[in-house]
């Protein structure tokens, strides 16, 4: 129903409108008795099989929201609904900001992909912090933690170190974006000197603290196998917990729709189907390379159980969706779980 009915009619409005309908949909129908006990019922598959115990922390499933969706911290508690265990927010920043000028998300029908050049838009980490006290989570819920695009590369540790501190007592788990391609000059952050320092210093925080939290990296689909080899030991050096594989690309090898179009949409992050493969062929790399021995979250073109399917068979321990959510609907988790239960 949602592919021929609904998908339809959502796809005959600007992709950043319907986002924010969609939000306050969730918050507007939630708001009513009885509903999220509903959609969780019709939504949550719950099975021994599924749990997965990663870095420290017991998931009820391997399905969650990649960042991105969430940006202001305020519907992780919805999303949780429709049967993912867990959901990331962000990318969170010390200020808000407005992001990138719109249209800045577009739609790619024939290749089930978006293009998105947010660039970073959110209310800044004070207000994070302020949603997620008052909606306490009922959800494992990560932070997705990054630099204002006004503060320059030579400063950025001190960004991403205030919102970790920020957010640590308030989600469950970090991750450090550095290869979002749609903020001016982050991509030299991904530079072995300049992420190292970046990730010790974090390091530095979490290792003062009783109960140090997860600590992960998210890494470009778009990297040379060298570049793997570096970010690999990279994790070994700042004894961080793991790696989400893999963020938007800035490739556009192989798309069906029309080039014209595409080269008028301009710059931003790729996502979608026409990614899954490199996605995998990281993740497998990253695995391989490794020996197993770092946890990766796998996302990029998970758009059926299929898909997801291969991510863990490449070597990923949990998998993330978001343009998936998009094309496929709300009961992609449901799908992609219950087919976990019989792999």
């Amino acid at each position: 129903m949602y592919q021929s009915l609904i998908r339809p009619i959502l796809f005959l409005f600007p992709p950043e409108t319907i986002h924010h309908l969609v939000g306050f949909l969730f918050r507007v129908g939630f708001a009513i008795p009885g509903i999220k006990w509903l959609v969780k019922k019709a939504y949550t598959v719950n099975h021994p099989s599924l749990e997965r115990e990663v870095f420290g922390i017991r998931f009820p499933n391997p399905v969650g929201i990649a960042a991105g969706f969430d940006k202001e911290a305020a519907l992780y508690n919805h999303l949780s609904a429709f049967g993912f265990g867990h959901i990331e927010i962000g990318t969170v920043t010390p200020k808000g900001q407005k992001g990138n000028p719109r249209p800045r998300l577009f739609r790619l029908p024939q290749d089930k992909a978006l293009i998105n050049r947010m660039g970073f838009n959110n209310e800044g980490m004070e207000v994070f912090a302020e949603n997620l006290r008052k909606n306490k989570p009922g959800v494992i819920v990560g932070g997705n933690i990054g630099k204002n695009t006004q503060t320059p590369n030579e400063q950025a540790t001190e960004d991403y170190c205030r919102c970790f501190k920020t957010l640590f007592d308030l989600v469950d788990y970090f991750v450090v974006n550095v290869s979002c391609p749609n903020i001016t000059g982050l991509s030299k952050l991904q530079d072995t000197e300049e992420l190292t320092g970046l990730l010790q210093a974090i390091q530095k925080i979490n290792l003062s603290k009783s109960s140090p939290k997860p600590v992960l990296l998210k890494v470009a689909p778009d990297l040379t196998e060298n570049q793997l080899d570096e970010v690999i030991e990279m994790v070994r050096e700042t004894k961080i917990n793991g790696l989400i594989a893999t963020n938007t690309s800035t490739q556009r090898e192989n798309l069906g729709t029309p080039a014209q179009k595409v080269e008028k949409i301009g710059k931003g992050g790729l996502s979608g189907q026409p990614i899954k493969d490199r996605s995998t062929a990281t993740i497998a790399y990253l695995h391989k390379k490794s020996g197993g021995s770092i946890p990766i979250i796998g996302v990029g073109g998970i758009l059926s159980s299929r898909d997801a399917i291969e991510k863990i068979k490449a070597g990923a321990t949990l998998v993330q969706v978001y343009t998936g959510f998009v094309y496929s609907g709300p009961s992609i988790a449901k799908k992609i779980n219950k087919a976990l239960i019989n792999f």
